[in-house]
């Protein structure tokens, strides 16, 4: 009996947006090693973080003292939304004004942390002022339940952001 080399048998799976290499030596089909090939886009944009998704991710967020009772009409309200807008929902961030935090900072640390790209509220008045907040606007779309509506963080500002013009007088 002799001793013959054992060569690395590989298997390539592909998906959509990269393919799984597996590998195994010998006779076994005892996968030693995996190899995971991501294709990112070829229009030189890059996509935030390494996860794949068929899907964009979007969170929730309440205030308990805005829905009061309501809050689980509130929470299924926005997971109806998601759903029907084809996001993939990851959590609700729900926000209790007893706890002395700041509001939106628990909502702005887990749409990073899960790299959302939207956040779906029941209402504008579940925002300081019942006012969506620009600094939210710059990391994420918001979307209300009531009434529909999106603010996309890839407008163009409006335009009295912009500096005013004088027109001369003839």
């Amino acid at each position: 009996m002799t001793d013959q080399p054992h060569y690395p048998r590989t298997r390539l799976f592909h998906f959509p947006g990269g393919v799984l290499e597996l590998q195994s030596h010998g006779d076994e089909d005892n996968h030693s090693g995996f190899y995971l090939e991501i294709h990112m886009p070829s229009d030189g944009y890059e996509t935030r973080g390494a996860v794949m998704r068929y899907k964009p991710t979007c969170l929730g967020y309440l205030r308990t003292d805005v829905s009061g009772l309501a809050q689980l009409w509130d929470q299924s309200q926005i997971r109806n939304l998601a759903t029907r807008l084809g996001y993939d929902f990851a959590d609700m961030v729900i926000y209790d004004p007893r706890f002395g935090r700041p509001p939106l900072a628990r909502l702005k640390a887990q749409a990073t942390r899960l790299d959302a790209e939207a956040v779906i509220v029941p209402s504008p008045k579940h925002f300081e002022g019942a006012e969506i907040p620009g600094t939210l606007v710059q990391q994420l779309d918001v979307i209300t339940v009531t009434p529909e509506e999106t603010y996309a963080r890839r407008m163009m500002p409006p335009l009295r952001d912009f500096p005013s013009a004088r027109a001369d007088r003839a």
